[in-house]
């Protein structure tokens, strides 16, 4: 089959496409020939040897896509259009995916736009719903509000009833106000924040750099959600600040909460859920072949991407 991996951790010069021995599927796994896989910020940071990855020589990149089942224990099943959000070595043709790790797509939702709005919808959906908990009025802000996670959560935040601002680049910003977003303040200055204090019930902060940023915008008694670290890692918080003005920060890992093939149905149906009734609009995705595995991950590197970045297989391109 064919694979992007690389042999030793560093820059994209480490990747390399080329072919490698098909996966050898257990008892209780699927095989997936992958149609479109998603490419993420964790996954710089695997190639760079800075965040885990799944011991295997070479190292394969991925955790998420979406394709046809073409091999599993049971026979009814092949055939069938999933998704998977939580399996390693995804940057590949075939994947072997855990039976309770596989989403079954409906009709409506078509491979690509599943891999479009897979991982990052499900977090975005954690997000609000798990974490956030912010009910219909509330005011919210949400940090890098025009990248993949935060187009999806201010989405559903709006859909939900919340008020929503948001921070991104001036040359972004038009993505969120086309969604209908409250006000949208530059992510590359911060003169607003001092008028904008103790303004917002949630602030979502998924660039951790401006964590402190995010607690001024945050009223007392709110609460910042932490969920990333896109532009660095966070400074140090001292708690007894935090309870001087009863300021919270909360934070999470999805995989604590997809935790069963049961979880993982209910949660995508609520998200497709948005999709199907139109509450949530997808900026079109950036489509490398996963041969120019080397251009994509310079592309996110640079901060070029306006939402999702996936690659296409040779296998299927619906």
């Amino acid at each position: 089959m064919k694979a992007l991996y690389f042999n030793d951790f560093g820059s994209v010069g480490q990747l390399i496409y080329g072919d490698l021995p098909r996966p050898m599927r257990k008892e209780g796994e699927v095989l997936v020939q992958t149609a479109f896989i998603g490419l993420n910020f964790a996954d710089i940071y695997r190639r760079r040897g800075t965040y885990h990855i799944e011991p295997h020589r070479p190292y394969i990149n991925g955790y998420e896509g979406s394709g046809i089942i073409v091999e599993a224990d049971d026979a009814n099943i092949v055939g069938q259009k999933v998704l998977f959000v939580d399996c390693p070595l995804a940057n590949a043709e075939l994947v072997a995916v855990p039976l309770e790790k596989i989403i079954f797509l409906p009709d409506e939702i078509s491979l690509k736009l599943a891999a479009s709005i897979g991982l990052q919808g499900l977090t975005a959906d954690f997000l609000a719903h798990d974490l956030g908990q912010n009910k219909s009025g509330d005011k919210v802000f949400v940090t890098g509000i025009s990248g993949g996670v935060g187009q999806l959560l201010a989405q559903i935040l709006l859909a939900d009833g919340v008020e929503v601002s948001g921070s991104a680049s001036l040359n972004k910003q038009n993505v969120a106000r086309s969604f209908g977003v409250n006000q949208l303040f530059n992510s590359r200055t911060n003169d607003w924040v001092e008028r904008e204090k103790n303004q917002f019930d949630t602030v979502f902060d998924g660039v951790g750099s401006t964590i402190n940023q995010s607690l001024d915008l945050v009223k007392h008694r709110g609460k910042v959600v932490f969920f990333g670290m896109a532009g660095g890692n966070p400074p140090l918080i001292n708690p007894v600040d935090l309870m001087a003005e009863s300021k919270s920060v909360m934070t999470g890992d999805l995989w604590d909460y997809l935790t069963s093939f049961e979880e993982r149905e209910r949660r995508a149906r609520r998200l497709f859920s948005y999709i199907t009734s139109g509450k949530i609009q997808l900026t079109e995705p950036t489509v490398f072949e996963l041969a120019d595995g080397q251009a994509a991950h310079e592309f996110l590197e640079t901060g070029k991407n306006i939402g999702k970045i996936l690659f296409v297989t040779e296998n299927i391109k619906d």
